[in-house]
């Protein structure tokens, strides 16, 4: 198996669109007067000034797919519908990780503490999408280097935690990515720490099939 791909500085443009929808306003729906959104773009600013996206990747092949469960090689074995739907044809299976860091969540959790509310809030929804565009960086530096190979990565992506991909399997995914080594711990129940913190699985298929 390939070893994991560190990324000690991913950058990436600050996704407000996302971060927006996070929040619940949606275009040409919902109004912002000026100096709410003024506000919210500020904090936004700041948020992002406080994260550093790291990442990191492996790919491992595919062993076995059946309907129930996916058998990747050195014994792994994911025991899910939904990634084995979108590992079904594939070759080799994409393993990626990113963080935000832990300085973002310490500033959450002090404007949480201190009653401010809004800035907590916005502060939230911009690592969680910070955190989903160090994923879609990491998928598109390995897919320029797959087409190299004859291959290319999968669009879809399926994350632990989510439908009947358990929390359980995050505890491989972290110690494949060596996660560790980006200064991400896991916790008895799983999760990843610091909380912005996120991994999935995407196919890597080959481009002659």
């Amino acid at each position: 198996m390939m070893k994991p791909l560190f990324f000690t500085n991913i950058t990436v443009p600050v996704p407000k669109k996302e971060i927006y929808r996070r929040l619940g306003y949606r275009d040409s729906v919902t109004k912002i007067a000026l100096r709410q959104k003024q506000e919210i773009e500020h904090y936004i600013d700041e948020a992002a000034a406080m994260i550093r996206l790291r990442g990191a990747s492996r790919r491992i092949p595919v062993h076995k797919a059946t309907r129930a469960y996916v058998a990747l090689k050195g014994d792994i074995v994911f025991r899910s519908k939904h990634v084995a739907a979108i590992l079904k044809s594939a070759e080799e299976a994409l393993l990626m990780g990113a963080t935000c860091g832990s300085t973002i969540m310490r500033a959450i959790k002090k404007y949480t503490a201190s009653g401010n509310i809004i800035k907590a809030v916005v502060f939230d929804a911009a690592a969680s999408e910070m955190a989903d565009a160090g994923l879609d960086w990491i998928m598109r530096y390995v897919n320029q280097d797959l087409t190299r190979q004859k291959k290319y990565l999968g669009r879809k992506r399926f994350s632990c935690g989510y439908g009947d991909f358990g929390l359980v399997y995050q505890k491989d995914i972290y110690r494949l990515l060596r996660l560790m080594q980006l200064g991400v711990g896991i916790t008895k129940d799983f999760i990843l720490v610091p909380e912005k913190s996120v991994t999935a699985v995407a196919p890597v298929y080959s481009a002659r099939t």
